[in-house]
């Protein structure tokens, strides 16, 4: 499984609470149809003014390739142009991590 984890942070202008709504509300309504996609997971951060993001973001998929061909496809286009829209995409990092699950008592 691969997981990609994203730090987000909000356009100049949109405030932490703005941002969170779409994210949320609208945007994610689009990113859950990435052809591929296994899971999608947000978190808001509770201070986001101390941690520096707006939003951490994890999407998995079977392999980088199924990553890629849904970033590829016509949906990862308009998740990609929506994403525009609300988030400073030259911000945050961006990781690709194979996860390794050492406890998880939630399953």
């Amino acid at each position: 499984m691969i997981k990609m984890v994203d730090l987000l942070v909000r356009k100049d202008g949109t405030t932490h609470e703005e941002f969170v709504d779409y994210w949320l509300n609208e945007h994610s309504e689009i990113a859950k149809e990435l052809p591929g996609l296994r899971k999608y997971v947000t978190s808001v951060p509770k201070d986001p003014e101390k941690a520096g993001y707006d939003g951490h973001l994890e999407l998995y998929f079977d392999s980088t390739a199924d990553m890629k061909a849904a970033f590829d496809s016509e949906q990862g286009e308009r998740v990609m142009a929506d994403a525009a829209e609300f988030l400073d995409l030259e911000q945050g990092p961006t990781l690709v991590v194979e996860e390794t699950v050492q406890l998880d008592e939630l399953e």
